[in-house]
């Protein structure tokens, strides 16, 4: 292949692996929901907001995910091609998703649902977070307080995490082992999936679009 045809090819890899990650973030979201043995925090949070406001959980994800991207403003974040995609892509995957696949009530078939989810869930972190289009909105607002307070990126996720767990619970959402076990896994399977989907990049060491995101914000979109 000619070394002026690489970019685009490149850049076509970055844009499937984008559109494929987030899709696959909320498909991967919505089997934590069906398997109802609890949820990621930011779905703790959006699964209560859908209880109070009657509204389904991926139209609130992306009113939360809007919600954040307006925060970044006073942080001085500036968004990227990801950023702006993760608030809608995530959402109508996870309706679409959860309008697709029956609902679970035996445990020996939710289990085996909440570590697919989990799994899915890394894989599609990987996938979008290495294509290098920019963070998501939850990731941006961490990042972004970590540059404003000087605080560790582990605590700011760790300090923005517990609140939104806990806000989501009062409000009615999920917390169960799959909220430990995602808490546990997710960080790991992440770093392991970035490895795998990693884009070389240019040959000048330059970006077609975009920036990427830090690594050490790993997600929920």
């Amino acid at each position: 292949m000619s070394t002026a045809h690489r970019p685009a090819r490149r850049l076509t890899r970055r844009l499937v692996q984008l559109y494929a990650g987030l899709a696959l973030y909320g498909a991967s979201s919505a089997l934590l929901v069906e398997a109802g043995l609890g949820l990621e925090p930011w779905g703790v949070l959006h699964q209560g907001l859908a209880e109070r406001t009657g509204l389904s959980i991926g139209v609130v994800s992306i009113v939360v995910g809007a919600v954040v991207l307006l925060l970044w403003i006073p942080l001085r974040q500036r968004p990227g091609l990801g950023t702006v995609s993760n608030v809608f892509v995530v959402g109508l995957a996870m309706d679409a998703t959860l309008a697709l696949v029956p609902g679970a009530h035996a445990l020996a078939a939710r289990i085996p649902l909440m570590a697919a989810g989990i799994v899915l869930n890394g894989v599609a972190t990987g996938l979008y977070i290495a294509a290098s289009f920019g963070p998501g909105p939850r990731d941006g607002l961490m990042t972004g307080l970590h540059r404003r307070t000087g605080r560790s990126i582990r605590l700011m996720r760790t300090a923005v995490e517990v609140a939104v767990v806990a806000t989501g619970f009062a409000l009615g959402g999920t917390i169960g082992a799959g909220t430990l076990l995602y808490a546990l896994s997710i960080g790991p399977l992440a770093q392991l999936f970035l490895r795998v989907f990693a884009v070389r990049p240019a040959p000048d060491g330059s970006q077609a679009v975009a920036t990427g995101s830090p690594r050490g914000a790993i997600l929920r979109g």
